[in-house]
Formats: structure tokens, C-alpha cells, sequence
């Protein structure tokens, strides 16, 4: 439960006026929920402006993975993706842990076993002692990368036309409070990337690239 009282509902009415999506704050929400829940049984439901740090974070890594970032104006510029909290071989075995059980399920096609495993050939190349370091670390980022785009196009091929249109849609209406500070070919990429961030939580993918 979450309760939505006095400071609570200015807390949502500021993510409403900053253009946070209504997914993106479930999402900061659970991710509060969550650790809060790990501590530990509690009777009191979650009051909804403890989640309010979280729900900011996630709208971060949201505006980086979309190229959406807030600047003086509106949300007018890009920035690189954030780097991740996990080391390198961490973030590999994650995501191979993903892609396997979506693989299992069949959230991922046939198409995706080459993706699979390259991802499990990129996790045995960092386990080297002392960590993957210089020209060898670069090309592995590099690499992982193109598996990132391989695996989108993949997703992303896999769905129907109506999960599409429905996914093309909910991205318009994500994007709706930034669409008239963005230039058209700015504002195409950024569709692209929410939808492609969509059909990844829709289908339980993981994102490949590491900074």
C-alpha cells in the first residue's frame, strides 16, 4: 500500500509537472518497496515522499537511456549512459541470467541464441584476474554494444502489430511533456529508445552496454 496524503500529493504533483511517466515512478516506487520490504515485515503502508529520491533516480537513468536530460528551457540535451553500480563481470552475469530465462520462456526467439552466446563468451573473456583492462576492455564495451542493438532488433521484431502500435503510443504519451522542446530528429531517437526500453521490460530483456 502506498498512501497519497498532505505532502505526499505535492511530492506526485512535482513528478506529474516534471514529465516523470507514470511507469517510470511505479518503477521508483518498487524500487523503495523493495528495499524497504527487505528489512523486514512492516504494518504501516509506505508513505508515497520516501519514495521520492528513488522515483528521481529512476527518471534519471530514464531521460540517459532516452536522451532526454532537463536543461535550461526544458529537456533539451543528451548524456551519456550512466555507469553501472556492478562491476563488469556482475552486470554479464545478470544479464545472461535474463536473457536465459527469457530465452527458457519464450520472451526471447531462436533469433537470440547467437546473442546469448556471445554474451556468455564476453563474461568468461572479464573474468581474467585483475580485471579487463585497456584495448581489451574497450573492445569488449564496444562489442557489447552492438549486441545491445542486435538484441533491441530482435525484441523488437518479435512482437505483434497491435503490442507495437500499443508500445508506440504509450511512448508518445511519455515523451508528450518534452515533445515541443526537441528538435524532430532528436525527438525520433528519444521514441526509439523508450520504445525499445518498453518492449526490454515488457519482454524481461536486460540492456547489454556497460559504461
Amino acid at each position: 500500500m502506498i498512501r497519497v496524503v498532505g505532502p505526499g500529493f505535492d511530492v506526485v504533483s512535482a513528478w506529474q509537472r516534471d514529465g516523470v511517466p507514470f511507469k517510470v515512478a511505479c518503477e521508483g516506487i518498487d524500487r523503495y518497496v523493495e528495499r524497504y520490504n527487505r528489512k523486514g515485515p512492516r504494518r504501516r503502508p509506505v508513505r508515497v515522499e520516501f519514495c521520492d529520491a528513488d522515483v528521481r533516480d529512476v527518471f534519471d537513468e530514464w531521460r540517459r537511456a532516452t536522451g532526454v536530460v532537463a536543461g535550461a528551457g526544458g529537456p533539451v540535451g543528451s548524456e551519456p549512459a550512466a555507469p553501472h553500480g556492478a562491476s563488469l563481470p556482475e552486470h554479464l552475469e545478470r544479464a545472461l541470467i535474463r536473457l536465459t530465462n527469457a530465452r527458457a520462456t519464450g520472451a526471447l526467439s531462436d533469433k537470440g541464441d547467437p546473442i546469448l552466446d556471445a554474451v556468455s563468451q564476453a563474461l568468461d573473456e572479464s573474468r581474467v584476474p585483475g580485471g579487463l583492462r585497456g584495448p581489451r576492455r574497450q573492445e569488449l564495451l564496444v562489442r557489447l554494444g552492438g549486441l545491445d542493438r542486435q538484441l533491441a532488433r530482435v525484441a523488437f521484431e518479435a512482437i505483434d502489430a497491435e503490442t507495437r502500435s500499443s508500445l508506440e503510443a504509450e511512448a508518445d504519451a511519455d515523451l508528450a511533456a518534452f515533445r515541443t522542446h526537441m528538435p524532430d530528429d532528436r525527438f525520433a531517437r528519444a521514441r526509439e529508445q523508450v520504445i525499445d526500453r518498453l518492449v526490454r521490460a515488457r519482454r524481461s530483456l536486460p540492456v547489454l552496454s556497460y559504461a
